[in-house]
């Protein structure tokens, strides 16, 4: 695991922007799979529930649509942390499908983004307070790391279900 992108371990090899484009319709399948019935059902005790999992990932695309950008306004930009416990203290009661709508709004938002980059914003530097200098094309990587290890805690729970 690397100290800039905690999920790299995740990434399969495959286009990072290839995982972002592809991860909004694998979440629409899963919570299919899982059903909007189980959705709200945690699989263990201190666990997020599937909806809570995409309300997460709907918290963090707008970090990481906030990070994107600013790396790509302000030189030396030094990137906020935050509690992802405490932001999900939040998710009680909000619906798998209410934070899918925000994810795919926000994941389309990104990609029209990177999409229309040149190649040299990959190289801009940010400072992450906890991980370090860190470049714009690393904060997509985690992005796509993330995707996947979410991903996969929702394969095995639709697979419990199945």
């Amino acid at each position: 695991m690397s100290v800039l992108n905690p999920y790299d371990t995740f990434l399969d090899g495959r286009p990072v922007v290839e995982i972002l484009e592809e991860t909004p319709g694998a979440l629409d399948a899963l919570i299919e799979s899982i059903g909007a019935e189980n959705s709200s059902e945690a699989p263990a005790p201190g666990k997020w529930s599937p909806a809570e999992i995409i309300a997460h990932l709907a918290d963090c695309e707008v970090v990481f649509a906030f990070r994107l950008r600013q790396t790509l306004a302000e030189d030396n930009y030094t990137i906020q942390p935050f509690d992802q416990g405490k932001w999900g203290e939040q998710y009680a009661g909000m619906s798998a499908a209410e934070a899918l709508g925000v994810f795919k709004a926000m994941r389309s938002w990104n990609l029209r983004l990177l999409r229309g980059l040149k190649p040299e914003s990959a190289g801009r530097t940010v400072t992450h307070p906890e991980r370090g200098t860190m470049t714009f094309g690393t904060i997509v990587e985690t992005m796509a790391g993330h995707d996947l290890n979410h991903l996969s805690q929702l394969q095995r729970i639709a697979g419990r279900n199945s």
